[in-house]
């Protein structure tokens, strides 16, 4: 048995570790504010001019695209820790699945076997919606660090539909490339706008939930490691360093992914990115004189290491690959120069009319299942 000191500690552990779900939000904010930041009030003037470009950017989007115009939500100017709070469930499509995957390690024959271990079982209960806490706390702490606004994040919100730009990023991001502020503005204005349109088509976002939960069904999860760190603590303090600062929690999961899902996902991520950089280039031709060097800086950064994916791959196998995005809006350029504008049009009419991730560089086998197919019928 422990000490009374023991007893302590473990108490003051569970009352961190407590959650009535799959995912401990309330320690996920925790992770996520230590890395997000403190607030940074954006200045008004610098805001006022983001809101003004907004409606210059729906006016030009929409001379470019039929799709759907939600009715307008002013754009949201923002701080990187203002944005991670309002989005801390926003990408929770990502984490949540993997909470039926991780009960098991709680079960009583899973902590079967561990000597003193088995006498915490009561503590350990909450450990696998902690390290999804902790998980998501992470990735969206990485995400307001690295995000330029909601549409470079290439995934469709859960809890809201809110347009953001995160100001600080995107004044890095004209610094980093030697590019006017002024374009630089107009440009992520023109991108949240063109996304904000996309995730307004009646069956995306629902598509995407169908998607991720195909993908995290046939998803293998190995807690080998976690479950070997318990078994070999032999004080509790090990315990709370492990969910403390001394651990990375994705580097005690491993997941292996199957790669036909993973391919379902992808296109998916791939094609909304790439759809949107299209109108952003055409609708912004005439207003951005640098709109190349923007697009090719943009393009780079998609193919640098960025930590949200790099902790997505490892903990639950999911490899978004945000380079493809070039692919299909070479796919876009290819489907409108071979068939015309409506031909691209009909992408939006249903799901299943998405390109695969292979018809992003065979814009004929897409033609020849969703358009010809239609026709012979």
């Amino acid at each position: 048995m422990y000490g009374m000191e023991d007893e302590g500690l473990f108490e003051q552990l569970f009352k961190m570790l407590q959650s009535s779900g799959p995912v401990n939000w309330k320690l996920g904010r925790e992770v996520t504010r230590s890395l997000a930041g403190s607030p940074q009030p954006i200045d008004p003037a610098v805001a006022e001019e983001y809101r003004e470009l907004a409606h210059v950017a729906e006016v030009r989007i929409s001379s470019v695209t039929e799709l759907p115009s939600p009715e307008p939500g002013e754009l949201n100017p923002t701080d990187r820790a203002t944005w991670a709070a309002e989005n801390q469930q926003s990408f929770r499509v990502l984490v949540e699945p993997l909470g039926d995957k991780l009960s098991s390690l709680t079960d009583m024959g899973g902590l079967s076997g561990m000597g003193d271990m088995g006498d915490m079982s009561a503590m350990l209960a909450p450990l696998g919606p902690a390290l999804l806490g902790m998980q998501a706390g992470t990735m969206v702490g990485f995400m307001a660090h690295r995000a330029l606004g909601q549409f470079d994040t290439g995934i469709p919100a859960m809890d809201h539909d809110r347009p953001y730009v995160i100001v600080p990023n995107l004044d890095d991001f004209a610094i980093d490339h030697g590019i006017d502020h002024r374009q630089i503005r107009l440009w992520g204005a023109l991108h949240e706008v063109a996304f904000h349109r996309i995730m307004a088509v009646e069956w995306v976002r629902g598509r995407f939930v169908e998607l991720i939960t195909a993908f995290y069904d046939e998803v293998e999860i190995d807690t080998s490691d976690l479950l070997g760190k318990l078994t070999g603590m032999s004080d509790p303090m090990e315990l709370q360093q492990m969910l403390g600062e001394g651990e990375n929690p994705a580097s005690l999961i491993q997941a292996t992914a199957n790669p036909e899902r993973l391919a379902d996902v992808q296109a998916f991520t791939a094609f909304i990115e790439g759809y949107a950089d299209r109108i952003v280039r055409i609708a912004g031709a005439d207003l951005l004189p640098n709109i190349e060097r923007i697009e090719e800086a943009y393009s780079r950064r998609r193919t640098e290491p960025d930590k949200t994916e790099q902790f997505l791959q490892q903990f639950a196998g999911l490899r978004l690959e945000r380079w493809r995005a070039a692919d299909a809006t070479q796919f876009c350029d290819d489907a409108v120069e071979r068939w015309g504008e409506d031909a691209l049009t009909r992408v939006w009419e249903a799901p299943e009319n998405m390109p695969k991730l292979h018809e992003l560089s065979d814009p004929i086998g897409w033609n020849a299942r969703v358009l010809l197919d239609e026709t012979a019928l």
